[in-house]
C-alpha cells in the first residue's frame, strides 16, 4: 500500500457557536486530511511541529488512535502547540483568531528523530496552506517535496489562503508559484484563487495555474459544487443538499477524498494523464462525499466508522 505524507501545521481548534464553546478538535488543514485518510485504513504519515505540552501529547495520541503515523514527530522543547478560536456563523462558516508562539529556532524534523521519510513511486504528498510559505521551515518542506517528485510520488498542493494572510502572501508570491510548479494537482477553493490571483472565472484560474506548470486544477465552490480541469477533460459536480453544521475541515476532507480515489485506483503521476472523464467523475465524487460528511458535524474529519474504510 502506498504511503500518504501530509505536511502542515498542527493546531487545536476551539469552536464557538452563538458565542458559546461547543467543541475542541485537533486541527490544521493537513492534519484534518490525514485523520480522514487514516480512518479509511490507508497508510498515512504526518509531518508537522508539535509542542512539548498537554495539547501536543493529546494530538499525537489522537493521530495514533486514528491510524496516522507519528514516526517522524517529536515534540519540540519550549514550543506551545498553536490554538485557534473558530466562530461559526449561521451557515456554519468560520472566522478565526489564531494564537501561536513558535520558538526562535524551528525544525520541521527535530534532529532527535534521526531521519527524513522517503517518498517513492505510488506515494502521495499533500502540502500547502500558509505553513508551506513560512520561511523558517520552507527549505525543509520544499526539499522533501522535490525529492518525492523525483521519486515518482504524486504531489498535491492546497494553497488554503485566508484573507488575513493576503498582505504577507503578496510578498511571498514567488513561493506560491514554486509550490504550484511542483504540484501534479492543485486543489483550492474559489476564495483561495480570488485571494491569490484576483480571479473568479475558472478558465482564467486554470490558464494561470497551467502557465505556472501544473496541469490539473480542482476548484471547490462550497454549495456550488466542484470543478475539474485536467488536460482536455472539463467536469463540474454539484454539491449535495445537506444540513450544514460546520464547514471547518470541508476542503481538507475533499482533499482526502481525492487522495482516497487516486490510491484506490492505483494512479501514478504518469497515470494522471491517462484518466478519462469517467475516472475523474469517480475520484471527484469521493471528494464531494467526504466533504459533505464532514459538514454534517463539528468534526474536522470523516466518521471513524465511515463506509469508505478499506478492510485490512
Amino acid at each position: 500500500m502506498p504511503t500518504i505524507f501530509t505536511i502542515g501545521e498542527t493546531i487545536l481548534d476551539i469552536i464557538f457557536e452563538n458565542n458559546q464553546p461547543v467543541a475542541a478538535k485537533a486541527g490544521g488543514s493537513m492534519l484534518n486530511s490525514a485523520v480522514s485518510l487514516g480512518r479509511c485504513g490507508l497508510q498515512v504519515e504526518m509531518l508537522t511541529e508539535l509542542g512539548d505540552d498537554t495539547i501536543g501529547e493529546m494530538v499525537k495520541g489522537f493521530l495514533n488512535d486514528n491510524g496516522v503515523g507519528t514516526l517522524f514527530l517529536k515534540p519540540a522543547e519550549g514550543f506551545k502547540t498553536p490554538v485557534s478560536i473558530a466562530f461559526l456563523d449561521e451557515k456554519g462558516n468560520a472566522q478565526y483568531s489564531f494564537y501561536k508562539q513558535y520558538p526562535s529556532i524551528r525544525a520541521l524534523l527535530p534532529l532527535a528523530v534521526g531521519r527524513w521519510p522517503l517518498a517513492v513511486e505510488g506515494d502521495v504528498v499533500l502540502f500547502g496552506s500558509f505553513y508551506s510559505l513560512d520561511a523558517a521551515i520552507r527549505e525543509e518542506i520544499v526539499s522533501f517535496v522535490k525529492e518525492a517528485k523525483r521519486n515518482g510520488a504524486i504531489i498535491i498542493y492546497d494553497p488554503n489562503i485566508r484573507k488575513n494572510h493576503l498582505e504577507e502572501v503578496e510578498k511571498l508570491m514567488s513561493f506560491v508559484q514554486e509550490n504550484i510548479a511542483l504540484a501534479d494537482i492543485i486543489r483550492g477553493s474559489d476564495e483561495d484563487f480570488d485571494n491569490l490571483f484576483g480571479l473568479d472565472d475558472v478558465k482564467a484560474v486554470h490558464a494561470r495555474v497551467k502557465s505556472l506548470g501544473c496541469g490539473h486544477l480542482i476548484r471547490t465552490c462550497g454549495r456550488r459544487g466542484a470543478e475539474l480541469f485536467a488536460g482536455d477533460t472539463r467536469l463540474h459536480l454539484p454539491a449535495p443538499k445537506i444540513n450544514v453544521v460546520s464547514t471547518i475541515g470541508a476542503g481538507d476532507s475533499f482533499n482526502a477524498g481525492i487522495i482516497y480515489g487516486l490510491v484506490k485506483n492505483g494512479v501514478t503521476p504518469e497515470g494522471l494523464e491517462k484518466l478519462d472523464l469517467n475516472d475523474w467523475c469517480g475520484i471527484m465524487e469521493y471528494g464531494i462525499r467526504f466533504a459533505a460528511e464532514v459538514c454534517c458535524s463539528y468534526d474536522n474529519y470523516i466518521d471513524p466508522d465511515s463506509e469508505f474504510r478499506i478492510p485490512n
